[in-house]
Order: C-alpha cells, then structure tokens, then sequence
C-alpha cells in the first residue's frame, strides 16, 4: 500500500505539475493544523480536582476526603488528558456498560460503589469525561461505533489514604482485581438477558439513542459481547487467584494472541490430542469436524472462537458437552494458564529506561516503546480485525516474513498508533512522587544513617538518580532467578509457554544472537514480536487515505526522533543469550532506582510482600525459632490505609483477599539483602526510602 501511494504522487506530479504541488501543500498544512489542534485540546481539561472525588463508607469501610495531588511534574490538564485518551481497547459497547446493572441488584454496575469494590478510582464528570468514568476508563469510536476501553491509567495510577485523607499517584501501580471485574461482568451481562432485566437494559440502551435502533438489535450485539467476555475468563482461568494490585498481563496478551494467530487446520490437530488424565481422548473426530463447521482456515475471528466455545459445550447431538473442567484440558491444549500474577509495574522513569517489564523483555529502544505498548493494548480488549489476504506488497507482510506465504495476514483493528507514540512521549514528564508531609516528617538523622546501610546493601543494583535531571537514564540491572531467589514463575513463563504460530510458521525473525526460524510450535515471545511488527507497519483503518499515511509516518518519525534511548546489551548478572537458547536472559529480574518506591506497595515483582519493613524481614525456614521476625507467609491485600511506619497498605484486620505464599506464583522467597540488618537498621533505612 505504502509503494502504491508514492507511486500515485509520483504519476499525479508528472501529469498535474502545477496542480499537485498545492494540493500537497493543502493537505499537509491541513495535517499540521490536525496535529497542533490536537496538542492544544490536551490542555482543554484542567479540573482543579482532577476529576478525584471523596468516597464515603467505601469498600472496607473506607472514607476519604477528595484526593490530594503530589507534585509529579504533570498539570490538572496532564493527568485529565492521560486517564482519558484512548489506545484502541474496546471492552464493551459504550451504551451497554451505560446502561448494564449488577448482575444481583438494579445498581448500576459503574457506579461509584461498585468500582470502588473493584478498587479503581471513581471519577466526577470533566470536560474529557463527561460521564465520568473511573479512571482510565475511556469512550473508544471503532468503525462508526463507540466502545468502552481501558487506558494504562486504569493500572498505572495509585492511592493512598491515610487518617480520612487520600493521595493519588500518577503512574503507581493499581488496586485493581481485574479478574473480579472481569468476572463479575460477565454475570452482569447474562443477567441482562433474562426477564425483567432485559427489558430494563434494552430500554437504558435505546433512550441513549446512538448506536442501537431496536429491541433486536441490542439483544443480539448483547448475546455477541456476552460470548466474547466468556471466552476471555474461560481462556484466562487461573488456579493462582490474583486478588487486589496484581495481573497476569504477560499470560493474558500471549493468550489473545494465540487465539488470533492459530489457524483451522492446527487447532483441528489440538482437539484431537486434547486427553483426559486417564490418556483417552476427550472429543472424537466426528464431534471435532462439527465445532469446526465453517470456521475460517487462516484466521480465526473473536466471534468464531466464542461460537467454538459455545458447540464445545453444547449437549446438542453432535456435540460433545463439555463440563468447564473438561473446558481447561482444551484450553490448556491451545492456550497457557495466565498462573504468574505479578504487581502493576509503576511508570515513572520508563521512557528513560533501557528495558523494562519485570523481567526485561522489552528494549525501550527505536520504536520498541510502540511495540510494547501496541501488545499491552491487544491484551486489554482491542478489537482484531485481521484477515487473511492475497499476497501483496506491503510493510506490514515484508517485517513479519510473509512474503513467501500463499495468504497474508492483514492486520487491521483498533489499536491506535498516533496515540500509543502521544501517551509514551507524555509520560517523559512524569516524576517520581516524594515522600508528603501528611504522612509524619523524616528523621534526617535516621535517613543520614540509612544512607550508609543503602551504599553498603542496595545501590550496586538500586542506583540513585536525580528525579528533576531531564537527561537522566535508567539502567536496568538484571540479576538471573537462581540468583536473586525471588518466584520464577513470571519469568519462566515468559520465555517457556508455547503455542501454533499459524501463517508465521517459517518466518525468520531477528535475536541478539541471530536471527531464527519460527517453528510451527514456537515460543509465545516470537509470536507476538512478529504480531506486534504487523499492527505497527499497518496504518489507522479509521482516517481517511492520506491522514492514515501521514499519521503513521508522524508516528515513527516521532517514535525515534523523541526517543533518547539506544540499542545497548543488558546489564547485570544473568545467564547471556546463545544460539542454543536465545531467550536465556529473560531468566531473570530487574533491578530499578528506588525513587518513590514508598508509594508501591506491596513488594516484589509478585506482590508477595505486604510492606518495605517485611521485604527487609528473612523467609522463614524449617528449624528457625518462632519468635523470630520473618516475612508473613499470609497477609490481607485490597485496602488502601497506608502504613507510613512500616510503609505499604494495611495488612491485616480486615477482611480483605487472602494473600498466601505457598505456590509457586506466590513465593515470596529471595531479595533478602536486608536480614542481616537488626531492627534499628532496618527502619534507618527506611526512613532514608522515604528520602528517594
């Protein structure tokens, strides 16, 4: 497509050489004036407040008072327009999570109560929100219709109350229990569909007068989303229960993309090998070649996976009627469990940052920052409209090595580039929080001590940084599992789940050690780097032809121009790349500046840790005494009462969700550089933490 408009200019120039000129000049004044519009609309918003409101009688009898803002580097206006700007994530229609009560009351499922429950932040309604939704919830428009999405404000943005008082964080980690959510809106939804409240959701939805005209219509679009949201759940079921403040985000991407890469012929053979634990086979051919009636043969749509699920388990002649356990032998046969929950990463610092994710996986080099996030948002609900096509010459099949391929993957949807490029380079402004005076003042005697202890112990991994430098780089400083002692889990997962590469199978693809060929059963990591470098090389499907070009173009010359980050080798103590075992030091986890680390709670990668005195604490073992002081094997996670002794959330004394550490997933094992300290130590150093 891209070779075709410069060859359309280029015949446009010899036939019109007078005209075509100042058309071109129209059109790209036309296209600066867009981008400068833009950049000043960011400013529209500027609530005094944010858009935070107080709560009272929240969940766990929490009352707070409208929020307190720390300084962070961002205006009203900067955290208004970061909690409200689309990616392309697409939840549900924007009328139905209107209209849509719980599933047990006539209550609205967004009301303030609710999404308190869920603990995300309830917002009033600002010029950006107008009818106010939490933060980082946001009104997506896709093909003519508005859909409900998430923003990384709905993970990324924290608070902590403290005596009546909140503070909100921009950029810390959520509270979030995603999968609760997830779940409970699915009930919702089918609760929709019976009786009285079907009738109250069908009239909600059409006196808001927009997407839908009739009764039928919103009834069938209802059962369609019903469907896709029951896929998710049923493909992302867990055995380790996330709870407040943690996601399996890596495990949740890889799962969306494999059930959008995997073609007919290769989930045929995955049924069929599909067992029970005694070995016998769970569907037989017959019943296998009537749930694949009339799918598609390269790409499978969401709405044909969820009909699949549906004759999956259906009890109709035919069909084989599988119970949900049953479901997750099929599921586990296709997909990997999402079983490695790890905390909500917080965002300061990251596009100054040579790797990130906890683990290191992505290089924040060039316009690896849009690859990144272009995975982040398949994974929260964007729409994927890929389909296959005839072989053409375009960028998107030339990055990913379909060239040679009978069918290409065309890859349209909804994520949107422009605004993945505007939100990364929004977020070099962001600082790290410093230590409020509502929460007690620092003993400068103490932190000066602490000092010393964290030159000794912390800062050959956690170096110091100047939060105001505006040239300031982060280096991330890997340390291999077996080393550091922490769960493997996350990063195990990460470089050993598998799954059918579908039309990448035999493409070649680039690694620090050489380039390799991807096998029909490949790495998940493989996969949706090719993923990735498809929907980056594919312009906006919703912009009009020329503005589809320039905007992709603005997005990558933005992308590297606005980039001070280069390519450069990990540092650190791991296990190196080799040709043998390319993903080698993903075995790993990374270290990061502390600064504002007092506002993450709760600690390690996992959140398996309550608060900042405990991660000092040692595991216990068999034989330790029992009046010893050690980390807590099980605390209580979901309230926001902060802690600014032992600095983290209230852990105990309520009944919150049950954080146990037995499990792999769970561990809170290793990091123990601070057991040798004795108990004075340990709240010196703290208090210097406060200091960062």
């Amino acid at each position: 497509m891209f070779y075709k408009l410069v060859y359309f200019v280029f015949t446009a120039f010899k036939r019109y050489p007078k005209i075509v000129p100042h058309t071109l000049l129209f059109i790209f004044i036309g296209i600066f004036i867009t981008l400068a519009a833009g950049k000043t609309y960011q400013i529209w918003d500027d609530d005094p407040d944010r858009g935070a409101i107080a709560i009272k009688n929240g969940h766990f009898n929490e009352s707070y008072s409208t929020p307190l803002y720390l300084d962070q580097g961002w205006s009203e206006s900067d955290s208004l327009w970061f909690y409200n700007t689309t990616q392309g994530s697409a939840l549900l229609p924007y009328d139905f999570l209107q209209a849509l009560q719980q599933a047990d009351s006539s209550e609205k499922f967004l009301s303030n109560r609710n999404i308190d429950r869920y603990r995300y932040l309830p917002q009033k309604a600002t010029f950006f929100n107008p009818d106010a939704l939490p933060v980082g919830f946001v009104k997506e428009t896709y093909q003519g219709k508005d859909y409900v999405g998430l923003t990384c404000a709905a993970c990324h943005t924290a608070q902590l109350n403290y005596k009546g008082q909140a503070v909100r964080i921009d950029g810390g980690p959520s509270m979030a229990d995603m999968p609760l959510f997830m779940t409970e809106l699915e009930k919702a939804l089918k609760a929709a569909l019976n009786g009285e409240k079907q009738q109250t959701f069908v009239t909600n939805v059409l006196a808001l007068d927009n997407d839908y005209d009739t009764k039928d219509e919103v009834i069938a679009d209802l059962k369609i989303w019903l469907e896709r949201r029951k896929l998710y759940n049923t493909v992302n079921n867990s055995h380790i229960k996330y709870g407040y403040a943690r996601l399996d985000a890596f495990g949740r991407i890889y799962n969306r993309v494999l059930q959008h890469v995997i073609n007919k012929k290769q989930l045929a053979t995955l049924l069929a090998l599909t067992t029970l634990p005694n070995g016998k086979r769970l569907l037989t051919d017959s019943e296998i070649d009537n749930v694949l009636e009339g799918i598609n043969e390269t790409i499978i749509q969401d709405d044909q996976f969820a009909l699949i699920l549906n004759r999956l388990q259906s009890k109709n002649t035919g069909y084989p009627g599988l119970s949900f356990k049953q479901m997750l032998y099929v599921r586990n046969k296709i997909f990997n469990e999402p079983n490695a929950p790890v905390s909500y990463p917080f965002l300061w610092d990251i596009a100054q940052s040579d790797y990130v994710q906890w683990n290191g996986l992505a290089s924040n080099a060039g316009v690896g920052p849009i690859g990144r996030n272009t995975g982040e948002v398949i994974g929260v609900f964007a729409i994927i409209d890929w389909q296959d096509s005839s072989p053409d010459i375009s960028i998107s099949s030339w990055l990913t090595g379909q060239k040679h391929k009978k069918k290409h993957v065309d890859f349209k949807s909804s994520v949107d580039l422009i605004n993945l490029q505007r939100l990364e380079a929004h977020l070099r402004k962001l600082k790290s929080p410093q230590w409020p005076a509502i929460f007690g003042k620092i003993d400068k005697l103490k932190a000066r001590k602490g000092q010393l202890i964290y030159a000794k112990h912390c800062q050959s991994c956690h170096e110091i940084i100047d939060r105001e430098d505006a040239d300031r780089l982060i280096t991330a400083k890997m340390t291999d599992i077996k080393k550091t002692g922490t769960d493997p889990a996350m990063a195990r997962n990460s470089v050993f789940y598998t799954g059918k590469s579908g039309n990448f199978m035999h493409t070649y693809q680039a690694t620090d050690v050489g380039n390799v060929i991807i096998a029909e059963t490949a790495p998940v990591a493989q996969i949706l780097t090719s993923v990735t470098k498809g929907v980056v090389a594919t312009p906006d499907a919703d912009k009009w032809f020329i503005r589809r070009w320039a905007d992709w173009a603005y997005t990558l010359v933005m992308s590297f121009t606005q980039n001070k980050i280069k390519a450069s080798v990990k540092s650190g103590n791991y296990t190196p790349d080799t040709t043998a075992n390319p993903y080698n030091s993903l075995l790993s986890y990374k270290a990061r500046p502390l600064n504002g680390i007092w506002a993450t709670a709760p600690y390690l990668h996992n959140g398996s840790v309550p608060t900042l005195y405990d991660l000092l604490l040692p595991v216990k073992k068999p034989g330790d005494p029992e009046k010893g002081e050690y980390r807590p094997d099980t605390f209580m996670v979901g309230s926001r009462e902060f802690d600014p002794v032992k600095i983290g959330f209230k852990s105990s004394g309520y009944n919150g969700f049950k954080f146990t550490t037995s499990r792999i997933g769970n561990r809170n094992t290793g990091h123990q550089y601070g057991a040798p300290l004795n108990k004075e130590q340990r709240y010196e150093l703290l208090e210097y933490l406060k200091t960062l």
